[in-house]
């Protein structure tokens, strides 16, 4: 195995002579280089053979290398079922950071300079470098943010530029959010399956290369100008986002490439050493741990040092701010298959002097043996907690159904409240409640309008006969499927959403809201629409597009989000104690409906469905804040008798999920409600309301 000093430098690199390549193969008897007319890109018009270290590094020089110019490689090797080399195929080299294609479907590298070589200058703006505590996570499309956006000029919709537009940053900045995480742009191409088909993959969960922009996403005239304009207005849109505060993390799919399985198409990596950069079994066969044909060998050092070197360009050269890192289970397989947080390769992206100043966030599983690991990742990384989003989903959702239709919820509040406060049973003491990144809804799955509308997926627009797309949804169509007529329903429907919102923006952790929740979007419940690069998923900004109360749901998540970012008691840093005063950690004390101190009755009984959650934060940095949350997860009315504590005087009514629109919004009238310890207030539920403490530290 190669030492990782021996793989530096791999790709191109121009210079004042032309360049240089170097790529990797443990296996290939001879690689050659082929420079192609930039006029016609099936012309060769050279072809240099390239040498062989000890590392099984190829290099060679060519004065055509030059900035612009289009190269792939021809790779021989040994006849033999792991291995599947053919000289007469140009490949991509895995390091190449432009694409062009050519007219037989193969693609070339394109060599590109420096981004200031191409005049673009980021002008002395920074990383926001928001604090993980503050961090609100938005998760979007880059076609789908602007596509429909009549703000955005016409030839930007859709675009890395339409992302940027001074539209979409107001939209951004006013909703709240701090973080925008962009679905795969790394360069991608649909499955051969969709193609024939005659659809296209719109999520872009098919890397083809880790180093390059996806070119489509780039404005028209940009993509006539070529790979540099691509790069430039990438750079472009995080340098704008970045003026405007907000930070750029990219969900990136390093677990497999586009060449799926064995039969699948050879763009790159399976022609240059297949049996290295993919795992098998001891038969030669491709070992699947992705779902989708093929899982790339993190065993091996020249893997590894692949997805540093692609992190390290996107955070260093294009100055993205972090990653959402695809089937992450996957990244942490050793040479044996097994999954360890020791891995080399997380251990050195958090060692890394670049990277580990980044936004690190694992989906914590894949689908191999032993793939479910939340919770089980490195202090550093922040993970898709799961758990998080089947309890609160279960708990507003199923549990309502359940007692809707036996007279029983089935479960008390207990595990919704252990989630509530940050999930202190998945992660562990020393990484505290921002490992959890906390999510109700994402791009794989219902809208959070769509969870309180569809018992089932409706998937049938795929082309799949309805089998793709899970069916444990955890929703519930509060008694219809799909659109009501009944207004019962209607409200009944947004209310849950509404407590699902608050529930997400109030706990404890990093929330994540996909984009189009804020304002009740929906698929029409379509689960799994990765096929769909159309106003099915596109977000809606025209008024009469938009759901009927939408823009009551977009003021109460921007409300949300102001409370959160006002009120540090609700975003702690670590895990209180019982009985210790530590800082950033808020100190969390628990009370039934009547104001008495939870026991384990309350916390275990299903019929206890009532809890009043007192936080005190103690922070290092921000004044001592305190908040009241009451929950009642019954439709029925409770009375509740507001709870006592050392210090409080009076509780301010800060928000009410009963409310169509947060205090003042709707008829003009911000006058805060105060209420005593010991008051009685009789809520109806199901329903949530936040209570500033007011009174002495």
């Amino acid at each position: 195995m190669p030492v990782p000093d021996a793989l530096a430098d791999l790709g191109v690199r121009a210079d004042g002579d032309g360049g240089r390549v170097r790529v990797w193969s443990e296996h290939a008897s001879a690689i050659d280089l082929v420079v192609f007319d930039p006029d016609d890109l099936d012309w060769a018009v050279e072809r240099t053979p390239l040498e062989r270290d000890g590392n099984g590094v190829w290099s060679g020089r060519s004065a055509r290398l030059v900035a612009g110019a289009h190269y792939g490689l021809r790779v021989d090797g040994p006849a033999h079922s792991d291995h599947a080399f053919n000289p007469v195929h140009t490949l991509l080299d895995p390091y190449a950071r432009g694409l062009a294609r050519a007219d037989d479907g193969s693609w070339r590298g394109v060599v590109l300079g420096g981004l200031e070589e191409s005049g673009f200058d980021w002008g002395g703006v920074s990383k926001p470098l928001v604090p993980l505590d503050r961090t609100v996570v938005y998760e979007t499309h880059v076609r789908g943010f602007s596509k429909l956006n009549e703000a955005v000029p016409e030839p930007l919709r859709g675009t890395y530029a339409g992302l940027a537009h001074d539209a979409s940053l107001e939209y951004l900045t006013g909703l709240g959010v701090t973080t925008v995480e962009l679905l795969p742009v790394h360069a991608f191409v649909s499955e051969q399956r969709l193609v024939r088909q005659g659809r296209s993959n719109a999520w872009g969960y098919n890397t083809l290369a880790f180093f390059a922009a996806h070119a489509p996403y780039a404005s028209a005239s940009a993509q006539a100008e070529g790979a540099h304009a691509v790069r430039r207005e990438f750079a472009s849109m995080v340098r704008r986002l970045h003026e405007a505060g907000l930070e750029v993390v990219l969900d990136v799919v390093y677990n497999h490439t586009a060449e799926e399985g064995r039969q699948g198409p050879t763009y790159s990596f399976r022609g240059i050493d297949n049996a290295s950069y993919y795992r098998h079994d001891a038969h030669g066969r491709y070992v699947d741990t992705t779902g989708c044909g093929n899982t790339l060998d993190f065993g091996r050092e020249a893997p590894v040092r692949l997805v540093l070197d692609s992190m390290r360009c996107f955070a260093e050269e294009l100055q993205v701010d972090g990653f959402r890192l695809d089937l992450a289970a996957t990244l942490g397989r050793d040479d044996h298959g097994g999954y360890t947080p020791e891995h080399p390769l997380l251990q050195r992206m958090l060692a890394d002097p670049v990277l580990r100043t980044t936004k690190l966030i694992a989906e914590p599983w894949d689908v191999g043996p032993g793939g479910w690991q939340t919770g089980n990742f490195p202090a550093g990384f922040t993970e898709w907690n799961d758990r998080y989003r089947d309890r609160m989903r279960d708990f507003w959702l199923g549990d309502l159904r359940r007692e809707r239709e036996t007279g029983s919820a089935g479960s008390g509040i207990g595990r919704f409240a252990t989630r509530l406060a940050g999930s202190s049973n998945t992660f562990s003491q020393e990484r505290g409640p921002l490992a959890s990144l906390n999510f109700v809804t994402a791009h794989d799955g219902f809208t959070l309008a769509d969870l309180t509308a569809f018992d089932v997926k409706h998937n049938l627009g795929n082309g799949e006969q309805n089998r793709d797309g899970t069916d444990n949804n955890n929703s519930y169509n509060h008694g219809v499927e799909g659109e009501a007529q009944d207004p019962g329903i209607r409200a009944a429907r947004r209310r849950s959403i509404r407590n699902l919102l608050g529930t997400l923006l109030l706990s404890a952790g990093v929330p994540m809201l996909t984009a189009g929740d804020e304002f009740g979007r929906t698929q029409r419940g379509n689960n799994n629409a990765y096929c769909h690069d159309s106003p099915l998923t596109w977000l809606a900004w025209a008024a009469e597009e938009r759901p009927r109360h939408g823009d009551e749901l977009l003021a109460t998540t921007r409300h949300l989000l102001r409370l959160r970012a006002e009120n540090p008691a609700l975003r702690p840093i670590r895990f209180g104690r019982l009985g210790e005063r530590i800082p950033s950690a808020s100190q969390m004390d628990w009370f039934n409906a009547d104001g008495d101190t939870m026991d384990a009755d309350d916390w275990n009984s299903p019929a206890e469905r009532t809890l009043q959650y007192l936080a005190a934060s103690t922070p290092e940095t921000e004044a001592f804040n305190r908040i009241l949350l009451v929950v009642h997860a019954r439709e029925t009315e409770v009375e509740v008798v507001l709870p006592s504590a050392a210090g409080v005087s009076g509780y301010t009514l800060l928000w009410d999920s009963a409310e169509e629109s947060p205090a003042g919004v709707a008829d003009g009238d911000d006058r805060p409600t105060m209420l005593a310890p010991g008051d009685r207030m009789a809520i109806t539920g199901p329903s949530m309301r936040l209570f500033r403490a007011e009174g002495d530290a």
